[in-house]
């Protein structure tokens, strides 16, 4: 089918679906988590086939976590018809649905996206369509087929979800050019594309986590809490913790407690400057390397590990620009740095996200309110998450109140149009009715310039 033929299909479902109650969006809405949680388990084997990337494991998981999280985070929240009365300022919110959103899916997350976005569309009374990368086609298809069945019984029209079912990048742009609103979750030519479509957009920036640990932490715990993080579906995600920026007091005490968890310790120049090279050839990452176990990581460098290892920590001793290991590194590889007050364990992280990764997050592990204040206040981040696990909490979590999402805005600072997570609010237009005040008054000139 042609793109100009599935925008019209699906702007048809859309025109139905705009009419429904509240609780019928919602229960459209929880099915779309749902059949994700219900089938968690055979759709994780297929993303993890097709996709040639990742822990089978861990993607189910993921299904679980996020399809439990989301239709939590939403269940309850009015986003049809009037949202709110504002007695005092005289203003009325009144929900309108955007239309049709088009939708760039990775194939780094082939099925939490999808549904994550559907979520968001539907809730707001618009209709999706999904144009997968090509390595995960196979899983939005599949998709499709399992909510088509549902829509079916919920007697919806199922152009509602719409798949480009043989993608490339030019059917992407032309359906970015084609719908109402724009997702992109995905590089950065991409989301280029996104924000070039003429289209509202929401686009991502790129991952670099910095991890700063504090003296005042219980190491052992937020070695744990860290290395998890890093080593998640093999280090695609991009809150994937990337560094260790440890006091010079209690450094080595930091790296016991990572290897009593798994990691490979190396700060021998010649074997650091191998794994330089083989994660970022010729200045790009090795696409061989995203999403790959930690044996094939050291494969590509040349070098044995210890068998057991989980994740490798690498001390290049410089950071910045100029320095490629400063980059995301988008498998079970971190660098440990050497700080000797707060202040330059902060320049560490702040040389490193402009490097990459400026706008996306850091990861704090520490007790001390001053300390974290002072990083947030003067790192170029949208999130500051404190001991916690930033791949599986920044993006949302029970633990936390970020919002649940599949697709974290970076700002200013990663050519995104927002700094905070995606969520289903930012999904429909807001008409507002404007009273006028009761009981208003204009202040005299003397209260408003004196």
């Amino acid at each position: 089918m042609k793109i100009a033929e599935l925008v019209e299909c699906s702007r048809a479902a859309q025109r139905v679906i705009a009419g429904y109650s509240q609780e019928k969006i919602d229960a459209l809405v929880r099915m779309f988590a749902k059949v994700v949680y219900d089938n968690a388990d055979p759709l994780a084997k297929l993303a993890a086939e097709e996709s040639r990337m990742g822990v089978y494991e861990d993607k189910i998981t993921k299904n679980k976590g996020k399809a439990r999280l989301l239709w939590h985070g939403l269940k309850g929240k009015k986003s049809v018809g009037i949202l709110e009365y504002d007695e005092a300022a005289g203003i009325v919110l009144v929900a309108k649905p955007m239309g049709v959103v088009g939708a760039a899916t990775p194939c780094t997350n082939p099925i939490v996206t999808p549904m994550c976005n559907a979520m968001f569309a539907v809730k707001g009374g618009n209709s999706i369509i999904v144009a997968p990368h090509p390595r995960s086609k196979k899983c939005a298809l599949r998709l499709k087929e399992l909510y088509d069945a549902e829509l079916d019984r919920l007697g919806v029209p199922k152009d509602v979800f719409l798949v480009i079912g043989e993608p490339t990048i030019e059917l992407s742009v032309e359906l970015m050019k084609s719908v109402d609103v724009v997702i992109a979750t995905g590089g950065a030519a991409m989301v280029k594309s996104a924000y070039s479509s003429g289209r509202p957009s929401f686009g991502v920036g790129p991952g670099n986590v910095q991890g700063l640990v504090d003296t005042d932490v219980d190491v052992e715990e937020a070695a744990k809490r860290m290395i998890q993080s890093r080593i998640f579906d093999n280090g695609i995600i991009c809150s994937s913790t990337q560094t260790i920026i440890a006091s010079k007091k209690n450094y080595k005490a930091v790296i016991e407690a990572f290897a009593k968890n798994g990691a490979y310790y190396i700060d021998e120049s010649a074997q650091v400057d191998a794994f330089r090279k083989a994660l970022f050839p010729k200045g790009q990452i090795n696409k061989d390397s995203v999403g790959q176990p930690v044996g094939a990581i050291a494969r590509l460098a040349g070098l044995e590990i210890p068998a057991g290892t989980r994740a490798i920590i690498l001390a290049p001793g410089k950071y910045g620009r100029g320095e490629e290991l400063s980059r995301e590194k988008m498998c079970p590889v971190m660098c440990a740095y050497q700080y000797d007050t707060w202040e330059e364990a902060v320049d560490i992280a702040h040389a490193n996200l402009l490097c990459e990764g400026a706008g996306h997050s850091v990861d704090i592990q520490s007790n001390n309110k001053g300390h974290v204040e002072y990083a947030a206040l003067r790192l170029p981040v949208s999130r500051i998450l404190v001991n916690q696990t930033c791949t599986s909490m920044n993006g949302g979590a029970f633990q936390n109140s970020l919002s649940p999402t599949t697709t974290l805005g970076c700002g200013s600072w990663g050519n995104n149009s927002i700094s905070e997570n995606l969520s289903y609010f930012h999904l429909f237009n807001k008409s507002r009715i404007a009273y006028v005040k009761p009981n208003w008054n204009q202040p005299a000139d003397s209260d408003i310039w004196g």
